[in-house]
């Protein structure tokens, strides 16, 4: 099956801000978004240690760009400020004001993303344009179904066109004052809260450009019903190759979105649909090329416990989820409930804890390879440590 081919598109490696390239032959990116607004104050002391900390945090988890909401030129300093700190290259989300993201362009934020339901007149797109060549920053079109022009939005209304068509519309409509202005550093995004509009837009599109789409399901929900639509939208566009680069967007942390979006490029990677790196030539890129830099990371499975548990597999996991996805290994680890779906069921895990009466086994590949009993004070304590143990030494 042929993959989709996109243009390339290149942004940061500049000042101490970190070079990535989307589209062409690279793999597809995660990204997430910040949650809350920032002030000067957040950036100061011990606040201001706890956010950088999380912001490497989630580059070591995977998060390849991290974007926030820059509602106005106050914001703009400080996402400005904030980015002459970091690593990560940071994206500006830019609602109603361009002269917002001219501001924006004169910090090393990589990207800025506009909406051209809202953005203001040509003249306005045209000066955004006209900076961010000069400063040679790339721009993201992002079409949401809420925030159609006025024209598409009345048409949608009618019934005279569907609303993936009006996503497409809108997003080709900018694309072309863009290919006036000879600019072609450019990505789009068109996304909907239905998963079959966001599906069919991108489909359209992808057969009408070569820029590099970022695929998402806009205002997906909660965590479970958030991680099933995206599931199912991104699985589906990812199979025919068409994606490069993600967010799933939770109603919960950036944390949770970049693993479920992790997982999510690991199920199509697994199922050796046409994604496996949306845009490499088929059977080209080994599993650990097409899921990134990191390669895969370390995969999880644990069972979902039932009365026969010995262990508490819940808190485990949620204990040391974030390390675990923080880890550059490519390892497969087990959290299992009980003797029965322990070392048997998980022999594949290159490491694995389970509970088995009044003791705690860890195994690896099957074997036993270290046992604690009630015998330990602290059984939790013991069981951590001894995990650790085991971790470090693969």
């Amino acid at each position: 099956m042929l993959k989709r081919v996109s243009r390339a598109v290149t942004l940061g490696g500049f000042d101490q801000v970190d070079a990535l390239t989307i589209g062409g032959a690279s793999p597809v990116l995660i990204q997430t978004m910040w949650k809350d607004r920032l002030s000067f104050v957040d950036l100061e002391n011990q606040a201001g240690e706890a956010i950088l900390e999380r912001i490497a945090a989630l580059k070591r988890m995977g998060c390849a760009l991290l974007r926030f909401a820059v509602p106005d030129l106050e914001a703009a300093e400080v996402l400005g400020h904030l980015a002459q700190m970091v690593s990560m290259p940071l994206v500006a989300d830019i609602h109603f004001d361009y002269k917002i993201a001219l501001r924006c362009l004169d910090f090393p934020i990589a990207k800025i993303r506009i909406n051209p339901g809202n953005i203001g007149s040509r003249e306005r797109v045209e000066a955004v344009l006209s900076k961010a060549a000069v400063k040679n920053r790339p721009i993201r079109i992002g079409v949401n179904a809420g925030s159609l022009p006025l024209d598409l939005r009345g048409k949608t209304d009618s019934g005279s066109l569907s609303q993936a068509e009006a996503l497409v519309e809108a997003a080709e409509r900018e694309l072309a004052i863009f290919r006036e202005f000879d600019f072609s550093n450019v990505l789009v995004s068109m996304k909907a809260s239905s998963v079959a509009d966001t599906i069919r837009a991108n489909r359209l599109l992808a057969e009408r450009t070569d820029a590099p789409l970022h695929i998402g399901v806009t205002e997906a929900g909660p965590l479970i019903a958030g991680v099933v639509r995206n599931t199912a939208a991104l699985m589906a566009l990812l199979s025919e190759g068409i994606g490069d680069t993600i967010r799933v967007s939770l109603s919960d942390t950036m944390e949770r979105e970049v693993i479920a979006g992790r997982e999510i490029l690991a199920c199509a990677i697994d199922s050796g649909g046409a994604m496996a790196g949306g845009n490499f030539a088929e059977g080209s890129g080994t599993a650990a090329e097409r899921a990134g830099p990191r390669g895969p990371g370390v995969r999880i499975v644990s069972c979902p416990r039932c009365g026969r548990n010995s262990f508490d597999t819940h808190g485990f996991t949620e204990r040391w989820q974030p390390y675990l996805y923080a880890l550059d290994k490519n390892i497969t680890v087990a959290v299992m409930g009980c003797a029965v779906n322990g070392p048997g069921e998980a022999r594949h895990a290159d490491l694995g804890i389970t509970g088995a009466g009044n003791k705690v086994l860890l195994f690896r590949h099957g074997k036993v390879i270290r046992t604690i009993d009630a015998g330990e004070a602290d059984m939790v304590v013991a069981a951590d440590r001894a995990f650790r143990e085991e971790l470090d030494r693969l």
